[in-house]
């Protein structure tokens, strides 16, 4: 029963979101910043399957700066029901792991110049005791054409990468990761935004939106997470009260959540992002 609900895309209250539905497309993003070399490094992977049903895979490694980028499509993978376990490999799976992910490690393999291996430590896990995740209540709701999720808030990385001729090491680097998921992929129109390593330490920022579905029905949708001193902010809208606009300059959301007022700015300009929480009225 359990397995069959969560194939519509839906998880029940207390659900474990990271687990494999087995819906059209399974995204799953990390995003990894060191302050002092300022190198960002992002991994992405998203589980499909194709018209007879068989998932199939695509792994992406890009580094700042420099502009580095790689990418594969890979005929095989596979991601546990459980928690979190992605593996992406070749010749039907029998190959080396091009990916390979857990709650606590990630591994990518892209060729010699291309390839990423860290594990995360004092994780920052989005709140057990809530009911719900990224997206509130409406992840209970089987068939929307997406959902997101953002399950590590924060974490210390150990480990390296390689990136062409470049090599790093990240110990001391920090991480975000989130898992996004639908029948049909991304919608028509998808805005989103993360942020971490700024002066506070204990902040972390994501958000994401877009035009969602279910059935005949269409909405403009967006869920905004502020972590801030161990407390996690989420507003959702609808229903709650979240103006948002977003343009080619960047993005601007401000919302309430209880007691609070969060104002996100986002830029695409050399300022970087900025963020501010405040003390409700």
């Amino acid at each position: 029963m359990l397995d069959a609900y969560r194939a519509t895309g839906a998880d029940p209250p207390f659900g474990d979101p990271r687990g494999y539905h087995g819906v059209g497309m399974e995204g799953y993003f990390w995003r990894i910043t060191e302050p002092v070399s300022r190198v960002v490094v992002v991994a992405l992977t998203a589980v499909s399957r194709d018209a007879a049903g068989q998932p199939w895979g695509m792994v992406a490694l890009a580094v700042h700066p420099g502009g580095f980028v790689r990418a594969a499509t890979v005929d095989h993978a596979h991601a546990g029901r459980r928690g979190l376990h992605v593996r992406i490999a070749g010749d039907g799976g029998r190959g080396p792991a091009v990916l390979e992910a857990t709650a606590g490690r990630l591994r990518v393999d892209l060729g010699p110049d291309a390839q990423l291996d860290v594990a995360f430590a004092e994780p920052v896990r989005w709140p057990p005791r809530r009911a719900f995740g990224g997206i509130g209540p409406a992840q209970s709701i089987p068939g929307l054409s997406q959902y997101w999720h953002p399950y590590l808030l924060g974490a210390r990385v150990r480990g390296g990468l390689r990136a062409g001729a470049a090599e790093h090491d990240l110990a001391g680097a920090t991480a975000y990761a989130e898992k996004n998921w639908g029948a049909g992929g991304h919608p028509p129109d998808w805005w989103w935004g993360q942020a971490h390593g700024f002066d506070r330490d204990d902040v972390c920022v994501a958000f994401a939106g877009g035009r969602a579905s279910l059935g005949p029905m269409a909405l403009r949708a967006t869920a905004a997470v502020v972590a801030v001193g161990g407390r996690v902010l989420r507003i959702v809208r609808p229903p709650g009260p979240l103006a948002v606009a977003v343009d080619d300059a960047g993005w601007r959301l401000r919302g309430r959540s209880g007691r609070h007022t969060v104002e996100i700015e986002g830029s695409a300009a050399a300022t970087g992002p900025r963020t501010r929480v405040s003390q409700g009225r």
